[in-house]
């Protein structure tokens, strides 16, 4: 694809739209917004704009598609598969001044939210009206809502409560045209043709730019327990948590780490500590939740039963709210403690929770015969791991050749055991590699063709989720 390079034309007319204090060209910017969370990656963009307005985002994509500059939309740069980086130069369209909740309607428990609200904002925002967003990924405190919605984020509350895509409802959006338009209804249910609605959720870009997105809420579970439960092999941990699933258990949220992820973390919190004695080689934090404390209590005291039916140690129950608190704040760090020390890859893998077992032992396996560390973690009650690969003392050569190959035979076999290569961090640039393991070419050419309804001159988000 033989994309316009930007020229002086091209910003005029985009200061002409927005105005010249958000429209960017210094090195500055251009450094800030060639990188994500992503190790090791860099696209830089020939300009950065912070529209404000949908009409603003619909007159620079209109510009865009006939001059075939590429776009690429960004929330708040927290993604793990550099989804949102300028992999083909062009515009980077940033959303961050998309930030206001727009109307909170408590009667039919919805709010409708601008992508550039931080996740963590909305939902503190909620809970002091009684609401409830679940949907919490690790980089909450970070990442703008907008790109949850465009990598289909999960988080530790999945199991019980679901995914972004099941919580919105409804989604504007600009097309690459520039045309306004709203996918769905403000309704419970939609059967009213083609679900758009779901087809943008997880598109990473690649279809629309969202402007707006209308978001059903819960209300707020009222008491919550917290448990840590150390086991004697990852095995036992992993299969205790298929096990408290079968006792009819639904925790809100079963999370996994192994010794090494706990031991990373607890150093660079330095304020946290949990027992781990000799004999620990993993940990499941495990939430209970709901408006009735003798039914959770009820629920603790099976879950407590199953587990003992493993080789585990002394659980911990917390004990005051701070505990709670230091224990995720324990488990939300997990990623960055291990960044710190270390070049990383992170994989986000997912099985059928009953396969984690299986799963886990096939990665120690594939990190042995390439001769590279690896740190598990994840949200197990879904049976999604993730996968951080240290580069330690491997060569350059070797980290980009060799173990690029123990990641394809990490993801052969949890597509074997029926999984998926993404669960929740998206395709973006970094995992296309990997799109055969998972889909046939027909399959590929499907979604090529959606993409060519929606984006025909191919300039939103380019180089994402295909070759």
């Amino acid at each position: 694809m033989n994309y316009k390079r930007i020229e002086q034309d091209d910003l005029n007319y985009f200061t002409s739209i927005i105005g010249a204090d958000f429209v960017f060209t210094n090195s500055t910017a251009i450094e800030k917004y060639s990188r994500d969370e992503t190790d090791g990656v860099s696209f830089p963009p020939e300009v950065v704009l912070m529209p404000r307005t949908t009409e603003e985002v619909s007159a620079i994509l209109k510009y865009c598609n006939e001059k075939r500059i590429p776009v690429s939309p960004r929330a708040a740069g927290t993604g793990l598969s550099a989804n949102s980086l300028c992999v083909h130069g062009g515009v980077m369209l940033s959303i961050e001044r998309f930030n206001e909740i727009l109307k909170i309607d408590e009667r039919s428990l919805q709010v409708t939210v601008e992508p550039g609200m931080i996740t963590e904002v909305l939902q503190n925002t909620l809970q002091e009206k009684g609401l409830f967003y679940p949907v919490d990924p690790s980089s909450r405190g970070t990442s703008f809502i907008g790109g949850n919605v465009a990598c289909n984020s999960g988080g530790p509350r999945a199991v019980k409560y679901g995914v972004v895509k099941d919580f919105v409802l409804n989604l504007e959006v600009v097309l690459a045209s520039g045309e306004i338009m709203w996918t769905g209804a403000n309704t419970l249910k939609n059967s009213t043709g083609y679900n758009l609605t779901h087809l943008l959720v997880g598109s990473e870009g690649t279809l629309g730019i969202v402007t707006k997105i209308v978001l059903k809420l819960l209300p707020f579970p009222k008491f919550n327990n917290v448990m840590l439960a150390p086991f004697k092999s990852m095995e036992d941990a992993s299969a205790a948590v298929s096990a408290v699933f079968r006792a009819g258990i639904i925790p809100s949220s079963i999370e996994f780490m192994e010794r090494e992820a706990v031991e990373y973390v607890m150093n660079f919190l330095g304020d946290v500590t949990v027992p781990l004695d000799n004999e620990t080689h993993a940990i499941l934090l495990i939430e209970v939740d709901g408006n009735d404390m003798e039914s959770i209590q009820k629920d603790c005291e099976k879950i407590y039963e199953v587990l003992t039916q493993f080789e585990v140690g002394d659980i911990l129950f917390a004990d005051s709210e701070a505990q709670k608190t230091d224990l995720w704040r324990m488990r939300r760090n997990i990623a960055y403690a291990v960044k710190k020390t270390n070049v990383t890859v992170e994989e986000d893998t997912v099985v059928p929770r009953a396969d984690l077992p299986e799963l886990l032992k096939h990665i120690k396996a594939v990190g042995t015969k390439y001769n590279f560390r690896s740190v598990c973690y994840g949200h197990a009650g879904d049976g999604n791991v993730h996968v951080r690969i240290l580069k330690d003392e491997l060569s350059d050569e070797y980290w980009k050749t060799e173990v690029p190959k123990g990641i394809r035979e990490i993801f052969e076999k949890v597509v074997a055991l029926g999984g998926t290569i993404s669960g929740e961090h998206g395709i973006g640039w970094i995992q296309i590699p990997y799109m055969d393991i998972k889909f046939s070419p027909s399959q590929l050419d499907l979604m090529r063709g959606i993409k060519k309804v929606f984006d025909p001159n191919h300039i939103l988000n380019p180089g994402k989720i295909f070759a």
